[in-house]
């Protein structure tokens, strides 16, 4: 699959846990095919959302393995396989490409600061060893690493897989710079919630957000006018969800998610320690948020 393939609303899927804590696969089932019934253009399990991080290995390969079943080539399906080392890294990159994942998504995370060098060569380590497109990921607010476009453009330019950017900075002037150094060329999509109207007027291919799994409407609706290039229209869905989208993004993806899917009907059980259920007064919140949506 080409990169120009994967475009939309990427919906983030959840990791539900039952009561003891443990992978709750028919919940996960349930919530993948609510996602697509909802429109969503690709699914993007076990990142952020997807608690990816407080997984086991095997609990990540269940999920991913789950997941890549579940979506059956529906939608493309780009496999968040993020690791501390690049050789678990590679290892799930490499379960995710033999399982049929579409493309994987590559978050450089370390305990040590990483050199520029360094992170060049864990993306060359990666794609060196892999057969289908990867998903360069920057977003230092979860990983600690902020990557220049300069990087970034080295690492396209180097490593052939790469062929798409998520870009969660926040910052809409990241995205100009891609597409001007790139001559328009290089598929990028955005990560940050409150820049969705913003990114795709700047041309993103895409949107990789939680959202979908409580509005995914209100989402694809605000993707086609865009595309359709109706901006009285898109202002207005936008501004329409922007509340819960900010609500989303302050109060963490996990716990907002699973408590929106638990108020419309999906027990996806609790986020994993140290994270935390949302409070009384947060559901409230929420619930009125999803009330005055739907």
């Amino acid at each position: 699959m080409s990169a120009q393939a994967i475009h939309g609303i990427i919906g983030y899927t959840i990791t539900p846990f039952d009561a003891e804590g443990h992978l709750d696969l028919p919940a996960l089932g349930h919530s993948i095919e609510r996602l697509i019934e909802g429109g969503v253009h690709a699914i993007a399990p076990l990142g952020s959302t997807g608690e990816g991080a407080y997984l086991t290995e095997q609990e990540w390969e269940a999920v991913a393995k789950f997941t890549l079943t579940q979506v059956n080539q529906r939608v493309p399906t780009i496999v968040s396989v993020s690791d501390l080392t690049t050789a678990g890294t590679l290892r799930r990159a490499r379960f995710a490409e033999e399982h049929g994942a579409d493309a994987v998504m590559v978050l450089p995370i370390s305990y040590w600061k990483l050199s520029e060098e360094e992170i060049f060569e864990h993306y060359r380590a990666v794609g060196d060893q892999l057969g289908i497109p990867i998903m360069l990921y920057n977003n230092p607010g979860t990983s600690g690493i902020d990557m220049s476009v300069d990087l970034i453009m080295r690492i396209v330019n180097s490593v052939g897989n790469v062929t798409m950017v998520k870009e969660s900075t926040g910052d809409i002037q990241r995205m100009h710079q891609l597409h001007l150094r790139s001559q328009g060329q290089l598929p990028f999509y955005n990560g940050c919630n409150p820049l969705a109207l913003e990114a795709f007027v700047a041309g993103a291919k895409g949107w990789c957000t939680a959202a979908p799994n409580l509005i995914p409407e209100l989402n694809c609706q605000l993707y086609t006018a865009t595309s359709e290039g109706q901006l009285d229209k898109a202002k207005a869905l936008f501004y329409r969800q922007l509340p819960l989208l900010d609500f989303i993004l302050r109060g963490g993806l996990p716990s907002t998610i699973k408590a929106g899917l638990r108020l419309t009907g999906i027990e996806a059980g609790a986020p994993r320690r140290p994270l935390s259920a949302l409070n009384a007064e947060e559901c409230r919140q929420l619930q009125g948020m999803l009330n005055d949506l739907h």
